[in-house]
């Protein structure tokens, strides 16, 4: 054997006995190495940056339960009997107490609209009648004055112009196509002629509306309002409202040269805080105030409950009730009559919120109809059902092999109201 073969053997040898010296652990051994490892691991205290991102990654712990569906909303007549409650409103701002304080702010309103800008107001509390006064009190002296209630559900930019062209000679101008840019630039060019004598003060109210938010529509009120005789006072309720804007059109002027061939288009707002404390009761008539939900949207015949199905209100299922057939009423009357015992009857077993563990089976409500002659056969009974659950007045559900389950989705008490309107009308 040469010296290194001899080498190499004696090397392979002391590997051989380091790995079988060094011992294999067992794995109860292995188990207490990783849980001191872990043990260790959880006792190092996290720092503020790892700490954020942890809980960014935890995940978000939120609830299905929305306060504005767990109250059940009031019908109009309970809503009116509460807010009668409350008295009279006794704050008021200044402006609408003092005829001093209100002549000051008109008679300044009037020298800024003169003077080339545009005024906007702001603050909470309802700006309509203090604006209307303006209006009446002060422009109507001075020009044409007409006065947009922006805040209504169904207003359009197109419903504004028309109210424009209601000033004597705008419609003796040649009007190419009866879209909204050019029925604008026809009412500037009328007011821009060296021939009209009387300006135009247009009073919007709540002209950051979802109907005057959008591109052509603000389009169309720059190229208005920077037409030298012609004058706007608005008003704004959304905290949102001046990014409605560019600074470019907030910052434009007025020119008293004359529009010139190219229209320009801007503001030129001046901002007036006319906080009055007042209710909105008449920007808010659209809206059912009765309900959390429904009083940020416009008026709705259905409120939603807190388990999906839609409400009907007093009012939405005598309207459909008057317009069916008087089998259908008896069908309807049936149902309610039925749902209302066993509603009386579970009382005391807690809440009445599912109305659908007082459903009636498809099979007995079938069975009832044909005994009382309302519906002698399936066909005739589906029919009558139809139309209920077009409107949701009828809704339904598959209860496993029991079939299907039927039921009217109304509040205990106005479901009493409605059955005894229908038993006073026959």
């Amino acid at each position: 054997m040469s010296e290194s073969e001899s080498t190499a053997s004696e090397s392979f040898s002391s590997e051989n006995e380091i790995s079988n010296a060094v011992p294999t652990l067992s794995p109860s051994k292995r188990q207490r190495k990783q849980r001191a490892v872990q043990e260790s691991r959880e006792m190092i205290v996290q720092t503020a940056f790892d700490a954020y991102f942890t809980h960014i990654a935890s995940r978000a712990q939120t609830s299905a339960n929305i306060f504005s569906s767990l109250v059940p909303p009031l019908s109009a007549e309970e809503y009116a009997e509460a807010s009668s409650s409350f008295g009279p409103q006794k704050i008021k701002s200044e402006l609408l107490t003092s005829e001093t304080s209100r002549k000051f702010l008109f008679q300044r309103l009037l020298l800024e609209l003169q003077e080339g800008f545009n005024v906007i107001c702001y603050g909470y509390g309802s700006k309509r009648s203090l604006l209307n006064d303006f209006a009446i009190s002060s422009c109507s002296k001075v020009g044409h004055v007409v006065v947009v209630n922006a805040f209504q559900p169904h207003f359009g930019l197109k419903e504004l112009l028309s109210c424009i062209e209601n000033v004597p000679g705008i419609d003796s101008l040649p009007l190419p196509s009866s879209s909204v840019e050019n029925q604008s630039r026809r009412i500037c060019d009328f007011f821009a002629r060296p021939s009209s004598k009387r300006h135009l003060y247009l009073i919007i109210h709540n002209i950051d509306s979802p109907a005057l938010r959008l591109p052509k529509a603000q389009s169309c009120l720059s190229l208005l309002a920077l037409n030298p005789k012609i004058h706007i006072v608005a008003s704004v309720d959304h905290i949102n409202s001046p990014i409605l804007w560019s600074s470019a059109e907030l910052s434009a002027r007025k020119h008293n040269q004359g529009m010139g061939e190219v229209a320009r288009r801007g503001f030129a707002w001046l901002w007036h805080d006319m906080t009055t404390l007042t209710s909105y009761d008449f920007e808010l008539s659209h809206a059912d105030r009765s309900s959390i939900s429904g009083a940020s949207g416009g008026m709705r015949k259905r409120e939603a409950t807190h388990n999906g199905i839609s409400m009907v209100s007093e009012t939405a299922a005598l309207h459909v009730l008057a317009s069916v057939t008087a089998k259908a009423k008896k069908l309807f009357m049936l149902m309610a009559v039925r749902q209302l015992k066993a509603i009386e009857a579970a009382t005391n077993s807690g809440p009445v919120d599912d109305l659908q563990q007082y459903a009636i089976g498809y099979d007995k409500l079938y069975h009832s109809a044909r005994t009382d002659f309302i519906a002698t056969n399936d066909t005739a009974l589906r029919a009558l059902l139809g139309e209920f659950r077009d409107h949701d007045l009828v809704v339904g559900a598959q209860q496993g092999s029991s079939g299907e389950l039927l039921w009217i989705p109304m509040r205990k008490e106005r479901l009493a109201k409605v059955l005894n309107t229908l038993k006073v009308a026959e």
